[in-house]
């Protein structure tokens, strides 16, 4: 498994907000759901991306852009049109007095607007994503990234047209999928353009030495890993091992490995009632007590108390997780 796929292999879509817009202007939609990634595709019409603080980026037919939250920002047919809709957490959508809204723009299945022959048509996905996995990964990207409709040939954008409109048996799993691939491959597409800055874990990936050391962690990081083994099953020494990985990586093969682990660990507390002992064998550590020392070490909270912010997080419906200590961006993170 390559780093990319791993990044993406923790928590997927499960019941994404999938919707498509069709628009008349003038049409201003504020968005400030706290969601911590949203994909937007253009598939007819312009519009106009305007992140609270930033530059307003515009989209045209073809184009995908991708929103890194929870920071609300403004889609609208022009950056000068007030909003006249609020979309709030949990996709409440209202007025900005307050008046709700959604029964007054639904225009059939997974389909919403202010006229059903509006000039404007756009398919919006909505990941709910907290995984300390997806947190490295967003930390990779930029707030607001526009991937132009003529870089690239996929025939995700279609199929999700397609799809996003039917209503049958098992069509949320294939709306899931449907967006993870749209993700996947649009974040390929951006990560190898020049502009993109790239992290350095997707760039070492290219390497035939790093890359293959990369994903003999990633595809079994429970194993008993050494500089010396990784060295061994790349066919290089273990002085030249540990210089390229740190100077391609930014960081030695075991402090990736390390960090790799606990992220994986943080992942399983919060989407598995698996015991702390049954996760640190899963990823690697001896016993629990020993992951439980690393963890907290990194992370400043114990594994028990990570996963109870999970539990209060379904209690309360709330938005994002609170923040892991800051060190734990430099420690071990493989950005």
């Amino acid at each position: 498994m390559d780093t990319l796929a791993s990044m993406l292999d923790g928590p997927r879509a499960r019941g994404a907000f999938l919707l498509r817009s069709i628009l008349t202007p003038p049409w201003s939609l504020r968005v400030q759901d706290g969601a911590p990634l949203t994909l937007v595709a253009m598939v007819r019409g312009e519009a106009w991306v305007v992140p609270d603080g930033g530059e307003a980026v515009r989209l045209s037919p073809g184009d995908v852009a991708i929103i890194r939250g929870p920071e609300p920002y403004t889609v609208a047919d022009d950056p000068a049109t007030p909003p006249q809709v609020v979309i709030h957490p949990g996709q409440h959508c209202a007025t900005p007095e307050g008046e709700p809204l959604a029964q007054a723009m639904d225009l059939g299945v997974r389909t919403w607007g202010n006229s059903p022959s509006g000039s404007a048509v756009m398919l919006t996905g909505t990941y709910q994503m907290r995984g300390e996995i997806n947190r490295r990964l967003l930390a990779a990207l930029p707030t607001l990234l526009v991937l132009p409709g003529d870089a690239w040939d996929c025939p995700f954008i279609a199929l999700l047209g397609d799809e996003i409109v039917k209503d049958e048996p098992g069509q949320e799993a294939v709306l899931d999928r449907l967006l993870d691939l749209l993700l996947i491959a649009v974040l390929r597409a951006w990560f190898s353009r020049p502009e993109a800055g790239a992290p350095a874990w997707y760039r070492a990936h290219s390497d035939p030495v790093v890359g293959k050391a990369l994903r003999m962690l990633h595809n079994n990081p429970a194993h008993p890993w050494t500089v010396a083994t990784l060295a061994e099953g790349t066919g290089v020494s273990r002085a030249a091992l540990a210089r390229r990985f740190t100077d391609l990586v930014g960081e030695s093969p075991m402090a990736y490995l390390t960090g790799w682990r606990l992220a994986l660990a943080a992942d399983m507390l919060r989407e598995s009632d698996a015991t702390v002992g049954a996760v640190a064998r899963q990823v690697g550590y001896g016993s629990s007590f020993a992951l439980s020392t690393a963890f907290k070490r990194v992370h400043g909270v114990s594994p028990q108390d990570h996963r109870r912010h999970r539990v209060h997080e379904e209690a309360d419906g709330a938005g994002p997780a609170p923040p892991l200590r800051e060190k734990a961006a430099v420690a071990g993170t493989p950005l």
